[in-house]
């Protein structure tokens, strides 16, 4: 498998539990990586209530130097911003309760169960 691959199948496990802890957390996810054309793609839109939540998915192996929840840079968050209007606009509009910008950061340890964080509103 070459890195690219390797690559796509660690972040695609990482949408997976980040899904499932969404789920637990009693948010409906409503969509998964939602493309929009050249401004990019949302990993997971969620309901929590009567909010709209836009969720990043990041997804390091233990390996690696970065924290996932150091991705998210002003510029990212700004994209974020960005594609939840697209998507509002896409699907008919706010909810009652607004939109929320997520995070869950995923690390992969060589050994043992993966850990997730969950963080509300980092944008």
């Amino acid at each position: 498998m070459n890195t690219r691959n390797a690559r796509s199948a660690i972040g695609k496990y990482g949408e997976e539990l980040a899904a499932r802890r969404l789920t637990e957390a009693g948010m409906t996810v409503l969509e998964r990586n939602w493309r929009c054309g050249r401004t990019g793609e949302i990993d997971i839109v969620a309901r929590d209530g009567d909010v709209l939540v836009v969720c990043e998915v990041k997804t390091r192996s233990s390996a690696s130097f970065e924290h996932p929840m150091a991705a998210v840079t002003p510029t990212k968050a700004g994209r974020l911003r960005e594609l939840a209007e697209h998507w509002l606009h896409a699907h008919g509009g706010a909810p009652p309760g607004g939109v929320r910008i997520d995070l869950v950061g995923v690390v992969l340890p060589e050994r043992g169960a993966a850990v997730v964080e969950h963080v509300r509103g980092v944008a």
